[in-house]
C-alpha cells in the first residue's frame, strides 16, 4: 500500500517556496532533543536542501516545520528498533543511484551537485543511503501498524457524504486509446554508418586519444550523455536484456564492449564499477537516421490498414493484433495501459492528456469516442520515429469526483484519511511518552502535534 502521509521524508504536496540555501557555513548546535536523539541545526539545513533539490514546497516557516518532521522521524525510527524492522540493502542502493542520477540531471553536472551540497559525490551518496535506509525503516513501521486498512462500502460512502463538494478532487478528462504502429525500414547503409562511427569511437578510447565520457558527452543520443554516459548503479533486470548481457560480462574498466543493438539503437559500453549484483556503466547510444522515404512508406502502409478497417474488412482489434509493430500493445488488441508513476490511472487503460505520449496527445485531444485517426508520425518511448494510428475507445469528460464513477479514487481517499488519523493518534501517544527538549530559540513555533513542549 502506498503512503501519502505527511510524515514521509519525500513529501509530495507542499506549499511555500523556500529561499535559496545560504552559502555561509552553519555552526552546528543542538536544536531539539527527542528521547536520547539530538536534532542538529546542520540536519535541518540538509533536509532543507533536499526539499529544494526535489523542487518541493513547504507550509509555513521551514525552521518550524522541518525540526518537527525530523522529530517525527526519530519517533518512527525508535519504533523500528522495537519492531526489529529490517531493510534490503539492494533496494536502498537502487534508490540511491536513482536519486543521484536525478540530482545530477537537475544541477547539470557532478561538479555542480558537489558545489550545491559542499561535499564530494561519495559523501552525498552515503548521506542519501542513510536517509533512504531510514525512510524504508519508517515505511516498515507504517506497514506493520497502519498497513491493513479495510473499509466497508458503507464506510466509504459515509466518508464521501461527509466531504464538502468543493473539496472533492477534479478528475480531468481521460481517454482510453488503442494504437497500431508501423516501424519504418531503416536502410542498411544507415546502420553501417552508425556502426562505423561507434568503431571509430572505440579506437579513439582504446588508443588513449579520447576519454569515453568525453565522447559520450559530445555524441551520445541518450539522456545520460550529460553525465558522460554514466547510468548509475543498476541491476540486470533494470536494463534491456541485450544491453545487460554484454554489460554484466565486462570485467575490465579499461575495455570497451563490442557494438550492441537494442530497441533504442546501437551502443558501446564501458564498465565503471561492480557491487554485487549491481553495476555502474557508461554507454554511447547512436540511432540510425530514418529517411523520409521510409517514413512515407510506413504512413502509406498504415493508410491501407485504415482503409480496410473503415470498409469493415477487418476490425481495429484484429489489425492491431496482426499488423502492429508495438510489442507492448499488439497482444492486447492495441489497448494502451497507463504506466505513469503515482497516477491514479496507473495500471488502467485510462489516460489524462498529459499522461499520453506528446505526439499522441496532440492527435487525441479533440477526437471523439469511436473515432479513428489519420496515420501520423510519432516519437515512441524508445526515442524512435514510427508511424502510428489511434482509436479512442472511451472518452470520460472532466468532472468532480463522485462515488458512482470514481469509486476507487474515493476509496483511496477514505483509506488515506483513516491511515492519517491512526498515525496522528499513535504519534500523539508517542510524544506524551517521550522526553523532548526544544532550544528556547526554536520554541516560538505553531506545531502540528501537541505536547512537544512539556
Amino acid at each position: 500500500m502506498k503512503y501519502t502521509l505527511q510524515i514521509l521524508f519525500f513529501l509530495a504536496a507542499l506549499t511555500v517556496v523556500l529561499p535559496a540555501p545560504s552559502q555561509n557555513n552553519v555552526i552546528d548546535e543542538i536544536v531539539w532533543v527527542v528521547g536520547d536523539e539530538a536534532i542538529l541545526k546542520s540536519e535541518v539545513e540538509e533536509f532543507r536542501k533536499e526539499i529544494l533539490m526535489q523542487n518541493q514546497r513547504i507550509e509555513g516557516d521551514p525552521y518550524c516545520f522541518i525540526p518537527e518532521q525530523l522529530a517525527v522521524r526519530k519517533l518512527f525510527l525508535d519504533q523500528a528498533k522495537l519492531d526489529s524492522i529490517e531493510v534490503q540493502e539492494v533496494n536502498v542502493n537502487r534508490q540511491v543511484e536513482y536519486l543521484i542520477n536525478e540530482y545530477i540531471a537537475s544541477t547539470g553536472s557532478v561538479e555542480r551537485l558537489e558545489e550545491y551540497y559542499g561535499k564530494s559525490i561519495a559523501a552525498i551518496r552515503e548521506d542519501l543511503r542513510e536517509q533512504i535506509r531510514e525512510q524504508q525503516l519508517i515505511e516498515g513501521v507504517q506497514q506493520k501498524h497502519f498497513g491493513n486498512i479495510l473499509l466497508t462500502p458503507s464506510e466509504i460512502r459515509n466518508y464521501y457524504n461527509s466531504l464538502p463538494q468543493d473539496s472533492l478532487p477534479f478528475i480531468p478528462t481521460t481517454l482510453e486509446v488503442q494504437i497500431i504502429t508501423v516501424e519504418p525500414k531503416i536502410p542498411l547503409e544507415e546502420i553501417d554508418k552508425v556502426k562505423a562511427r561507434l568503431r571509430e569511437f572505440t579506437e579513439q578510447i582504446n588508443s588513449g586519444e579520447r576519454e569515453f565520457s568525453t565522447l559520450a558527452l559530445l555524441h551520445s543520443e541518450d539522456p545520460s550523455a550529460m553525465r558522460g554516459g554514466e547510468l548509475g548503479f543498476m541491476s540486470r533486470s533494470q536494463l534491456v536484456p541485450e544491453f545487460a548481457n554484454v554489460a554484466f560480462a565486462l570485467s575490465d574498466p579499461k575495455k570497451v564492449s563490442n557494438i550492441v543493438e537494442t530497441e533504442y539503437g546501437f551502443h558501446i559500453i564501458q564498465l565503471i564499477e561492480r557491487r554485487g549484483d549491481m553495476g555502474n556503466f557508461r554507454h554511447i547510444l547512436l540511432k540510425p537516421r530514418v529517411p523520409q522515404e521510409a517514413l512515407d512508406t510506413a504512413l502509406v502502409r498504415l493508410d491501407s490498414i485504415r482503409s480496410g478497417i473503415m470498409q469493415h474488412k477487418i476490425t481495429f482489434d484484429e489489425a492491431a493484433t496482426y499488423f502492429s509493430s508495438d510489442k507492448e500493445t499488439r497482444n492486447n488488441k492495441g489497448i494502451m495501459v497507463n504506466k505513469t508513476p503515482r497516477s491514479v490511472n496507473a495500471g488502467t487503460p485510462r489516460f489524462a492528456l498529459n499522461e499520453l505520449n506528446q505526439d499522441i496527445a496532440k492527435v487525441a485531444g479533440e477526437m471523439k469516442e469511436g473515432e479513428i485517426s489519420e496515420p501520423f508520425i510519432m516519437l515512441n518511448d524508445k526515442g524512435r520515429q514510427v508511424a502510428a494510428m489511434i482509436r479512442i475507445t472511451a472518452r470520460h469528460e472532466g468532472h468532480r469526483a463522485n462515488i458512482n464513477n470514481d469509486y476507487q479514487i474515493i476509496k483511496q481517499m477514505a483509506e488515506s484519511a483513516r491511515q492519517q488519523k491512526m498515525v496522528d493518534e499513535w504519534l500523539q501517544k508517542k510524544i506524551e511518552q517521550t522526553y523532548v527538549r526544544i532550544d528556547p530559540a526554536w520554541q516560538g513555533c505553531e506545531l502540528k502535534y501537541k505536547g512537544w513542549l512539556k
